[in-house]
């Protein structure tokens, strides 16, 4: 899921122009600030990316220039605020590199110099002056909700301790499901770390391409926790029963898992850090279930399907991970249900496919409240609107613990294929690929020529191929995998 999606609605494309016009610089113009936007405010959209060096606002143009300690941290600053708008007190501003390549105020201008020694000394670890606190604390609570999206790995209890702890002390986190996603309450023991790690996360991926942090303040001052468990914990009351709580994880994973831990959020912004192969296959795999999707449904209500294509099962069984059975509805030919292996590939496909475009329509995809999908009775014809795929060899998920689990990607322009005899040429898979119905774009093979890289001119356009070609015969027994890649050419 690409958070870039809305941070281009911010103002006309002529302003988005605007914003590539000066190289990097470590001066940043900020501009559109509200009318009673202060200079700690300002300071503080710096603070999670590095040392801020220096500022000079215009009031009466509701602009201001800030100079980071180093260009590096400047260019970090802008790619991050370029996917996540920025605001000040509720309004989104607009950040850009300045044609200064530094800052000459006057030294003399004392409250500057005070602001800039404070806020320095909440980035070496000080207690921060009242001034400060005031802007970092407009919020006044100290406790965060926390929304995850497109969870593909678990999330658990610790992994959140371990990033939000960088900013201050947490006191406690309550986790739980609502609405299929996976949320959590998270207590500071100081309403300004909760301001900082508000700003520094919101908008990140803990993992590379996954699991998207989604951050506001709760109205909640103070959480009340009862166990502690997976699901809930008060780190200042460790005496605390642990109720009914979940079981613990494998503890195979759990020893991959921490084997990671310490990288985690090693650098603000970008993944915070990629999860070890062994636990990403494991997780994968369903050895792990999702913190609180424990017995959640494998089962998918996909509708709005284009009738008139995907009339037949076979449609949407090759699309996305280890589908188990098929059936499209009887009195509702638009929509099917899909049971995949485990409730985690079917929140992982749902997070990926709802709202593509595929054949023409745009898919809703959701869990459905079904457990299994039921094959027909013996003897009952049911005009083979129902599939069961369990033995299928067109799995390409089916192995626990296999790398293909790393491999699953949103819907992309891109697909990568494998599989590729030695004697077929790139003018036989345009061809191929063209024949499909789309239009080749680019072309790459990898060095040993049995895997490549073709980019379609839509992602529309790669679904269908994706459908199509999946496990098509290239001759001599040799069948060609498809699935969408990360990469581009």
């Amino acid at each position: 899921l690409s958070n870039s999606l809305y941070g281009a609605s911010n103002g006309s494309d002529s302003k988005k122009l605007r914003v590539e016009e000066a190289p990097p610089s470590r001066v940043l113009h900020i501009r559109k600030l509200p009318n009673e936007a202060s200079e700690t405010e300002v300071i503080a959209l710096g603070l999670p990316f590095g040392k801020v060096t220096n500022i000079l606002t215009l009031k009466g143009k509701n602009q201001a220039f800030l100079e980071m300690g180093t260009e590096e941290t400047a260019i970090t600053m802008v790619n991050y605020y370029s996917t996540v708008t920025p605001h000040i007190r509720n309004v989104p501003v607009f950040i850009q590199y300045s044609n200064h390549k530094e800052l000459k105020t006057d030294a003399g201008n004392q409250r500057t110099q005070a602001v800039l020694q404070a806020v320095s000394a909440v980035q070496s670890g000080g207690s921060p002056s009242s001034d400060v606190q005031e802007a970092l604390a407009a919020a006044s609570s100290p406790v965060l909700r926390i929304i995850i999206d497109n969870m593909f790995y678990p999330v658990t209890l610790d992994v959140l301790q371990q990033i939000f702890s960088k900013f201050g002390t947490v006191m406690k986190i309550i986790t739980f499901t609502k609405n299929n996603q996976f949320q959590a309450l998270l207590q500071f023991s100081d309403p300004v770390n909760a301001q900082q790690a508000k700003l520094a996360l919101d908008g990140q991926n803990i993992y590379n391409s996954c699991c998207t942090l989604r951050i506001d303040f709760s109205k909640l001052v103070n959480l009340n926790v009862k166990y502690n468990n997976d699901k809930s914990r008060d780190y200042t009351r460790p005496e605390l029963p642990a109720g009914d709580g979940q079981p613990s994880i494998d503890p195979s994973v759990a020893a991959a898992f921490s084997k990671d831990s310490n990288s985690l959020l090693g650098k603000i912004p970008g993944a915070l850090n990629p999860l070890s192969a062994a636990a990403a296959a494991a997780a994968a795999a369903g050895r792990v279930a999702l913190a609180g999707q424990t017995g959640s449904s494998g089962v998918l209500l996909v509708s709005n399907l284009n009738e008139e294509v995907s009339n037949t099962p076979a449609h949407t069984h090759t699309l996305y991970g280890d589908v188990q059975r098929v059936k499209i509805l009887y009195n509702k030919k638009d929509s099917a249900l899909i049971q995949m292996s485990d409730g985690n590939q079917a929140q992982l496909a749902m997070s990926h496919l709802n709202g593509q475009k595929m054949y023409g329509k745009i898919i809703r995809v959701t869990l459905s409240k079904h457990q299994t999908v039921a094959l027909p009775r013996d003897g009952l014809d049911d005009q083979g609107l129902t599939k069961d795929y369990a033995n299928s060899p067109l799995h390409r998920f089916k192995k626990p613990g296999s790398k293909n689990f790393q491999n699953i990607f949103p819907p992309s322009a891109t697909l990568h294929l494998s599989n590729v005899p030695q004697d077929v040429t790139e003018d036989d898979l345009r061809l191929l690929f063209s024949n499909a119905g789309g239009t080749v774009k680019a072309f790459k093979f990898f060095q040993d020529r049995k895997m490549a890289l073709i980019q379609m001119s839509t992602v529309e356009e790669a679904i269908q191929a994706l459908i199509d070609l999946h496990n098509y015969n290239m001759g001599g027994s040799q069948h060609l995998r498809v699935s969408f890649s990360k990469s581009t050419i």
